[in-house]
């Protein structure tokens, strides 16, 4: 239940932080000839992060000529690829919700459902703790491509010491941030469902039967086993009194030569 309640939810808060992000920075450069300076430089850049087609112009403080740089880096392969796993992972977490809300007889019918739910499941979980940790490292090229004091080092006027450039404010990472973390809760997700939907499988009951028959073939066999022993003990306990005792026949019979002997006297 908990993995129908929180996986499409965690997969919308994944994609959604991740691929609907934009954002900037500002620079400024101000060169010892006023007329030349430049105090507000945006530089915008946004999802999937082909942050080397990210160009900008700058002064070089030399008369009105500028120059035109660009960012360093592409990101957009992990950035696309967990987006991608958020997306179909959500797609899959509404199909299976369906599924096990209207059509629970159909699912149980032959076992086919839960065994492709299972593989299903596990290819997920891999998917999700490949594409977090992809991202992670994207993210982390990401910040410093876009650190303000990364950028002024690729400006030709901020080489000068007479030219005064800074930062007039850094981006705002907070929600690639949250992306990162909904991935790896993603991860921790699918694979804790992982059991959960392995005891649905006809390998689960099959690996339980094979356990509980050697044990009640071993539990059947002791108590014979005892029945026979009791039944042998009473027996023989019985047989062995009736023979050491006289019956009561042999017990009743007087013996025949005194008697002779009498009447021939």
């Amino acid at each position: 239940m908990c993995m129908v309640i929180f996986a499409p939810l965690f997969a919308i808060f994944a994609f959604a932080t991740c691929g609907g992000y934009s954002g900037g920075l500002r620079l400024s450069v101000d060169c010892v000839n006023k007329t030349d300076s430049n105090l507000s430089i945006d530089i915008a850049f946004a999802y999937p992060f082909r942050l080397h087609q990210v160009t900008f112009e700058v002064p070089t403080c030399e008369g009105k000529e500028r120059e035109k740089l660009a960012l360093i880096g592409d990101s957009s392969s992990s950035a696309e690829f967990f987006v991608t796993v958020a997306v179909f992972a959500f797609l899959y977490s509404l199909a299976a919700t369906v599924v096990y809300i209207f059509f629970q007889n159909k699912y149980r019918e032959n076992n086919r459902g839960p065994l492709i739910d299972f593989i299903v499941t596990v290819v997920f979980s891999f998917l999700w703790l490949v594409g977090s940790s992809a991202w992670a490292k994207g993210l982390s090229d990401v910040k410093v491509a876009t650190d303000p004091k990364e950028v002024l080092l690729l400006m030709t006027a901020c080489k000068q010491a007479s030219n005064k450039c800074m930062a007039v404010h850094s981006p705002v990472m907070s929600s690639l941030n949250t992306s990162v973390v909904f991935g790896f809760l993603n991860f921790i997700l699918w694979a804790g469902n992982i059991w959960f939907v392995f005891k649905e499988t006809g390998w689960h009951s099959s690996g339980q039967r094979y356990l509980s028959d050697p044990m009640e073939k071993h539990s059947s066999s002791y108590n014979q086993g005892g029945y026979n022993q009791d039944s042998y003990g009473s027996g023989g306990g019985y047989s062995q009194q009736a023979s050491l005792g006289p019956s009561s026949d042999e017990f009743g019979q007087q013996p025949s030569g005194p008697a002779s002997f009498t009447n021939q006297i």
